[in-house]
């Protein structure tokens, strides 16, 4: 499995609508997973002042990552293979 980062644009997007987004991104990994599909939501990283988010999966392929994120209705900019440097 490979972590990949998912770059978004949300820029005037409410702490309510971004909780919304997360769920939706948990709930489509847990979906996509039940079906077969090796996926796993981490985390994410929101920077409120220029709303840029970065959100980590762990999966087989940036196509499974694409597909959870155009299924949930999540935009992005461009999803990349990550180093995800935890202590």
């Amino acid at each position: 499995m490979t972590v990949y980062m998912v770059e978004r644009d949300l820029k005037g997007i409410t702490m309510e609508d971004l909780g919304g987004a997360q769920k939706a991104a948990i709930d489509k990994a847990a979906e996509m997973s039940s079906q077969g599909t090796d996926i796993k939501y981490l985390r994410s990283t929101f920077a409120p002042e220029d709303g840029r988010c970065m959100c980590l999966f762990d999966a087989q392929s940036a196509a499974d990552v694409k597909r959870l994120n155009d299924d949930a209705g999540l935009p992005y900019d461009r999803i990349v293979p990550a180093l995800d440097l935890t202590p």
